[in-house]
């Protein structure tokens, strides 16, 4: 199973948002780039990078911090926030991303969903962010109607071959995943999903290693290597262990 840092960026900083609160950053770094190099040093097979100006302002708000990290990381990369049109899509695959993820689009604007799908494949993911039983959009401030089950439909309806999975109430409080809901989003889809939200130990990366033959193929973590809560070297032997059947 992959394990993803995080890099999440906001005013040009490596920050993490308490549950996506803006009131409730944490800067963690003065160059996302050196964030960035930290987590390949330690051995990250893959980077996940959010623009959260992007995110809550609707375009890219951090253009030279994500471009610097493209081209320095070394590792694939996927990257979001803020990303509503498909020349936004273009110009972050140019620049060297594996992958870009849609959020507020994927939920809001099916048609360009479609479109993405049908000329990036799957170079694009749909994130699925969750609070209190429903999809929120717009940077986590804006709640749907949508149950994540049927937005999980729609998406993968239009040609989704990836979804990023978040609990935002369990973002960045270093309580474990909610392993409940995301067993309930893999026995739905038949699509590989990236969970997000609460991940702290190596328990939690073996406990979510046991998913994989359901379909999960990642997971992100941030705040508990930022606070060195946990190691990353400790995140991807615990992976590597339940790959190989090791003990739990």
């Amino acid at each position: 199973m992959l394990v993803l840092p995080a890099v999440d960026i906001r005013g040009g900083r490596a920050v993490r948002l308490i549950q996506g609160a803006r009131d409730r950053e944490r800067v963690y770094d003065a160059d996302p780039v050196a964030a960035a190099r930290r987590w390949t040093a330690a051995g990250a097979r893959w980077l996940h990078v959010i623009d959260l100006d992007g995110a809550f302002g609707g375009r890219p708000g951090n253009p030279d911090a994500v471009g610097r990290i493209l081209a320095s990381a070394g590792v694939p990369v996927q990257v979001g926030g803020g990303v509503r049109d498909l020349e936004t899509i273009e110009r972050l695959l140019a620049a060297g991303a594996a992958r870009v993820i849609l959020g507020t689009a994927a939920v809001g604007s099916p048609a360009l969903l479609r479109e993405a799908c049908v000329r990036f494949g799957d170079r694009v993911a749909a994130a699925l962010d969750v609070r209190d039983g429903k999809v929120v959009t717009e940077g986590w401030t804006a709640a749907t109607a949508l149950a994540p089950m049927e937005a999980a439909a729609r998406v993968v309806g239009a040609g989704v071959r990836r979804i990023v999975f978040t609990d935002t109430r369990r973002d960045g409080m270093l309580g474990g995943p909610d392993l409940s809901s995301l067993t309930e989003l893999l026995a739905a889809v038949r699509v590989p999903v990236i969970v997000a939200g609460g991940v702290t130990s190596a328990e939690d990366v073996r406990r979510l290693a046991r998913l994989e033959p359901e379909g999960l193929e990642g997971a992100v973590v941030g705040r508990a290597l930022y606070e060195g809560t946990v190691r990353l070297e400790d995140l991807l032997a615990a992976a590597g262990q339940a790959e190989r059947g090791g003990a739990a």
